[in-house]
């Protein structure tokens, strides 16, 4: 009979003795994935309403002096060299990323892999909220602003050039980018100890939310809004953890 962990507190994982199936695994995903496409492309679609936040948006971040977006949207729009490399980035990193941390997770900490796929899905679905709650024009959308994907012409990117009729285009806050990258660094740096690796990892969300920000994609608080959805995510995936692990206890299972 399998072990399981008691419920972690903050800072604390669980440790579960069997690693899940894989197949169980990849199939969760898939469905996951799957809902979480079809669930943003329904979001609302009001141009003018999400134009409006938009510019509501930048009217907070100008008040309180965190109106960079502009800046370095020019920056990025003015250099090939940084665009370029950038509009890649953005389009593959958090994919890339977040499976490569989900795959490392499974294969050599499964017993912590549990509680951050939770934590995932957990973010990812705050994040589905945000996007119906507030539906957002990104920068790109606003005149003044350059999409740099059109701009320079690159591929790759899902919320702009051919690809955007097939993506809804208001999906902007919170920002899952930076969500899912603040979640692969937590996971990185509450079990690697090598500082060449925490400072990667820490490098990783720092990187991302310029990148967002310079590509014309997102604002500031689009990212502040990422950081809040992975809080929120973890206390739900804590919660649900603790709940699961309770009712296990309840049919007998024991701890470690």
């Amino acid at each position: 009979m399998a072990r399981l962990a008691a419920a972690p507190g903050p800072g604390r994982h669980p440790a579960v003795a069997v690693r899940p199936r894989l197949r169980t695994e990849l199939l969760l995903l898939l469905i996951c994935y799957g809902a979480y496409e079809v669930v943003r492309n329904l979001v609302p679609t009001d141009h003018a309403m999400a134009a409006h936040r938009a510019y509501l948006i930048l009217d907070l971040e100008y008040a309180v002096n965190l109106d960079v977006e502009y800046a370095l949207n020019r920056l990025f729009a003015e250099h090939t060299w940084i665009a370029i490399p950038a509009n890649y980035f953005y389009a593959t990193m958090h994919f890339v990323v977040t499976i490569g941390v989900m795959l490392w997770l499974y294969v050599r900490h499964p017993g912590r892999y549990p509680l951050y796929r939770s934590l995932l899905f957990a973010t990812t679905l705050i994040g589905l909220v945000g996007f119906w709650l507030f539906p957002l024009a990104p920068p790109r959308m606003l005149p003044g602003f350059t999409d740099t994907v059109i701009s320079f012409g690159t591929w790759g990117i899902y919320d702009s050039g051919p690809t955007a009729e097939v993506s809804n285009q208001y999906a902007a806050m919170p920002s899952m980018h930076m969500a899912w990258a603040l979640w692969s660094t937590t996971a990185i740096i509450t079990i690697v100890r090598r500082r060449w690796v925490v400072a990667l990892a820490v490098s990783y969300p720092a990187l991302t939310v310029v990148i967002i920000m310079g590509t014309a994609n997102h604002y500031i608080l689009d990212a502040v809004g990422g950081a809040v959805a992975l809080a929120l995510g973890y206390a739900l995936a804590l919660g649900a953890f603790r709940a699961s692990t309770l009712a296990l206890l309840s049919r007998g299972h024991p701890l470690i």
